[in-house]
């Protein structure tokens, strides 16, 4: 069976929810074997083979570290040298985007991105898109070259299918360029304690209705009784209330939660192009005509200082 190479996104081995996703998708179309670049393989080998992956290709190198994603596309043009797959897929992050774009170049080869399905078709992998703010659904396929996908968290629910999951060692040749950016000093973000927001089975949001940045913390109350995560409209963060890595929209983070709660938002098109994919959505607005209630599952009309510490007290009470 044809195998279809997979990027893992890891923490020093702790496998993040979107490659098991991706090794989900993978099965669809092929074996998967996965790209695990840095860092704690030997821990990430059993979790990537419980998700089916009947290779695991390993390389650890300080260049993967200290430089910017030059060196571990060097390492992903190796893996796919090595292994000639029918698909390459990799996270719809940032990094994950640039590393996709800069592999697609390297082998001349088509590249789809913020897929939100993958099925087999007759002449290769289709992806399934969600474009125009979501208010369409396309099928792509690349017409050259190998499809470099790249999936957008929580396009699939991760299952299960224990394979082989052989280490294998990679070797990996970095080409002068891809160590022409140090990276010479790192800032570690402060934990919230809080699921990551694009990866969070649910996302509660503020935007401009929240009125400062005081009054974010009735947004993180309700959060946290959820264990949601946090997000803002990029009106709130131009006011300096949130910080810009909670943004979500089109200028911001494109989220997929199984639930999006959006307080005080009016559900502007940018706003809406980064959360319209979400599977419930509640809105809470004082105004009535705001566009956020043309697309949601359930809607609130009401002031949101007087609703969400209610729903928050209520969601409380009811876990006991």
């Amino acid at each position: 069976m044809a195998e279809v190479l997979v990027y893992v996104d890891h923490v020093d081995g702790a496998v993040r929810k979107p490659t098991l996703e991706l090794l989900t998708l993978a099965r669809r179309v092929g074996e998967p074997v996965a790209v695990h670049l840095g860092a704690g393989a030997d821990a990430a080998a059993a979790t990537l083979a419980e998700y089916g992956a009947v290779k695991v290709l390993t390389a650890d190198a300080a260049e993967f570290a200290d430089y910017l994603v030059a060196p571990k596309v060097d390492a992903l043009q190796a893996a796919f040298e090595a292994v000639s797959p029918v698909a390459v897929l990799v996270p719809s992050s940032a990094e994950g985007k640039e590393i996709a774009a800069r592999l697609a170049v390297r082998i001349g080869s088509g590249i789809i991105t913020d897929a939100v399905d993958l099925e087999a078709g007759d002449e290769g992998p289709v992806a399934t898109q969600s474009v125009f703010a979501a208010s369409y659904s396309t099928k792509s396929r690349v017409t050259k070259g190998t499809p470099v996908i790249t999936v957008k968290p929580n396009s699939a629910a991760p299952e299960a299918a224990p394979a082989a999951g052989t280490v294998e060692q990679l070797a990996v040749s970095f080409g002068e360029k891809s160590t022409g950016t140090k990276v010479v000093s790192r800032t570690p973000r402060e934990s919230t304690g809080r699921p990551e927001l694009t990866e969070a089975a649910i996302v509660v949001s503020g935007g401009r209705g929240v009125n400062g940045a005081e009054n974010f913390a009735i947004i993180e109350a309700l959060a946290d009784s959820l264990g949601a995560a946090v997000g803002a409209s990029r009106a709130a963060v131009d006011a300096g209330w949130y910080p810009h890595t909670n943004q979500v929209g089109q200028t911001g983070k494109s989220v997929s939660p199984q639930l999006y709660i959006a307080a005080g938002i009016s559900g502007a098109i940018q706003h809406r192009a980064g959360m319209q994919t979400s599977k419930t959505i509640v809105a809470i607005n004082k105004d009535a005509e705001a566009p956020i209630f043309d697309l949601v599952d359930y809607g609130i009309v009401g002031d949101l200082f007087e609703v969400v510490p209610q729903l928050t007290d209520e969601v409380k009470t009811r876990k006991g």
